[in-house]
């Protein structure tokens, strides 16, 4: 069992690949010492019984050809908790791999729960268990053992299994359109452009000033130029804390930003130093009217408590009648926005998620609809029946999944 290394054999399976319905894709990288992440391995395996590994670290060797079957529309790419993959193959190829079906949000779909794991996935749909002993390893290493491509394989090998359960779920119980309406906004290519100047809004602010946060901006946006050029975790530039106390003070001399916590005097006095001075310079003397504003605070009105509290219950109702994982189907802001304002531009109350929870919500704020116990469960009544101990509440029956 070796790697792909050559590019004829990589040419030739990618050829190969371009013909089948669907492949499974899985990668193997490293991160924890750089910005950008370090691909070692990818893992193929088609409906066919194909199965390969690429070693992208080999001298020489062209991923063209894999990037260009990835952007095939014809060909189906599937991937569990696809993000950092399709992350990886846009900053390689800036091509975006699609069209794109993650098992994860499929799993999420199909009554697996919020959480459920790879391993766990593979045992209950296809009874085959997933050797972790090569979990931990370092994949930047050469060469790969055999317990470690073995382990690699497997993971594509058996999503093939896992994918044609999950498919036959959705066709069965009619969801399929919501996991491609999930797995649309997985391909859209702003969920991935790492903007400089947007850096700011990954830091847990301690202060909404805008001077403080103009400054803040100004930092964020020196450290990710910096991180990415020199390919550096972020936190070995500046560590967050850092940029927060920088914000608060608002340094102009290498002397003052030397007193900045977890600044050295060293950095600044340096060229790096100097520049995060001149941005900070630059932004405090811009006009106030252009200095970043913080997304307004929705304060919930007086009295909007019990209400969040009770579309609280139905969320979780309706999601077990259904079997969909909550954390799919709304937030605890979604549902704040919804007790204040109909018209809540959230995502429950958009697409599927407002057909499975949305109008209801809105129906029980506007008292249409009523909660009651029967059975030792939640039931979800139209008003006119609540006293109807006959009443069944069909919109939270529990439907049993298809099962593989």
């Amino acid at each position: 069992m070796t790697p792909i290394t050559e590019q004829a054999a990589l040419d030739a399976l990618c050829g190969d690949l371009a013909s089948q319905p669907y492949v499974t894709v899985d990668t193997e990288f490293m991160r924890d010492s750089s910005y950008w992440p370090k691909l070692c391995l990818i893992q193929v395996a088609a409906p066919d019984g194909t199965a390969a590994a690429i070693d992208p670290m080999a001298e020489g060797l062209s991923l063209e050809p894999l990037f260009t079957l990835l952007a095939d529309s014809r060909v189906l790419k599937v991937m569990h908790g696809a993000r950092q993959d399709i992350e990886i193959f846009f900053y390689l190829s800036e091509r975006m791999p699609k069209p794109v079906f993650d098992t994860q949000v499929a799993a999420m779909v199909c009554g697996f729960g919020d959480q459920v794991s790879y391993e766990t996935l593979v045992a209950r749909l296809t009874g085959q268990r997933i050797d972790k002993v090569s979990r931990l390893t370092d994949w930047s290493k050469r060469p790969l053992s055999e317990p470690q491509l073995r382990y690699a394989l497997d993971d594509v090998i058996h999503l093939c299994g896992v994918y044609t359960k999950l498919a036959r779920r959705l066709e069965e119980s009619g969801r399929a359109g919501w996991v491609e309406e999930e797995d649309a906004l997985l391909v859209d290519p702003e969920t991935y452009r790492l903007d400089p100047e947007t850096a700011w809004h990954r830091l847990k602010r301690r202060s909404e000033k805008p001077r403080f946060l103009a400054v803040l901006k100004a930092a964020a946006a020196w450290r990710e130029r910096e991180a990415q050029r020199r390919d550096a975790p972020r936190n070995w530039v500046i560590r967050d804390e850092t940029l927060l106390d920088i914000a608060g003070q608002a340094p102009t001399t290498a002397a003052a930003l030397a007193r900045c916590r977890g600044v050295a005097r060293g950095f600044a006095e340096s060229a790096g130093g100097r520049a995060m001075l001149k941005e900070i310079e630059d932004a405090v003397a811009a006009p106030e009217s252009t200095w970043p504003e913080s997304a307004p605070r929705r304060e919930l009105p007086g009295g909007l408590g019990p209400v969040t509290d009770l579309l609280k219950v139905l969320l979780k109702a309706r999601c077990e009648a259904t079997e969909v994982a909550q954390k799919l189907v709304a937030s605890s802001a979604d549902i704040d926005a919804i007790a204040a304002d109909d018209q809540a531009d959230v995502a429950a109350l958009h697409g599927w998620r407002r057909e499975l929870f949305g109008n209801d919500a809105l129906a029980l704020k506007h008292g249409r609809l009523a909660l009651a116990v029967q059975d030792r469960a939640v039931a979800v009544l139209p008003i006119g029946e609540v006293h109807d101990a006959d009443a069944k509440p069909a919109a939270t029956k529990r439907r049993q999944p298809p099962r593989p």
